[in-house]
């Protein structure tokens, strides 16, 4: 199974039209595995999602990276984890949220080109977000914290969907971001 996941997903930073360095990686580096339930139409398109994180040491690891699959979960949680039989760490229950969102679009400009993906990090960046594109499935990933223009964000990611630039879900949000929710909903 480990050779299956790397092979799908890669390591942060090595994914096809990835803009962003993989973290700095040193000895409490591990990765986190999450098991991901496919929908009726087959998204999302694996079974697994692997993202790094720093072992804590006590069972717990704090997520470092954007998660690209995994509902209800951002970078900088803090997730209690558990150790198969051969040595591989599952995601367990959020210990402490982070107060990040993660939001994911499908990117549609120009058929999710490295180009548009990196159009999408500038359109973003001015908000305080960092974002990771992922080529192979025209995705891009934002990871939004707290403090960032989320009334902002909300206005930037509508109007994008409006202009038939991309479509877009949230991956893991706060209240604060629900919030700017206009009245009605999407």
């Amino acid at each position: 199974m480990r050779s299956l996941v790397r092979r799908l997903l890669g390591r942060r930073g090595e994914e096809p039209g990835c803009e962003c360095p993989a973290p700095e990686l040193d000895e409490n580096h591990v990765k986190v595995h999450f098991r991901l339930e496919t929908d009726e139409d087959g998204w999302p398109p694996v079974g697994v999602e692997s993202l790094w994180a720093l072992d804590l040491g006590d069972g717990t690891v704090r997520l470092d990276n954007t998660p690209w699959f995994a509902r209800g979960v951002a970078s900088d949680d803090v997730l209690r984890v558990e150790r198969d039989e051969e040595g591989l760490r599952w995601a367990g229950e959020t210990v402490r949220a982070s107060g990040n969102c993660t939001i994911r679009l499908i990117v549609l400009k120009d058929g999710g080109s490295v180009d548009a993906l990196h159009e999408v990090s500038e359109d973003f960046r001015r908000f305080g977000v960092t974002c990771e594109g992922f080529e192979r499935f025209r995705m891009a990933a934002l990871d939004v914290p707290p403090e960032a223009d989320l009334p902002g964000i909300r206005t930037a990611l509508d109007a994008g969907q409006a202009e038939g630039r991309w479509d877009w879900e949230e991956g893991c949000v706060t209240d604060a971001w629900r919030a700017t929710d206009p009245p009605g909903g999407l």
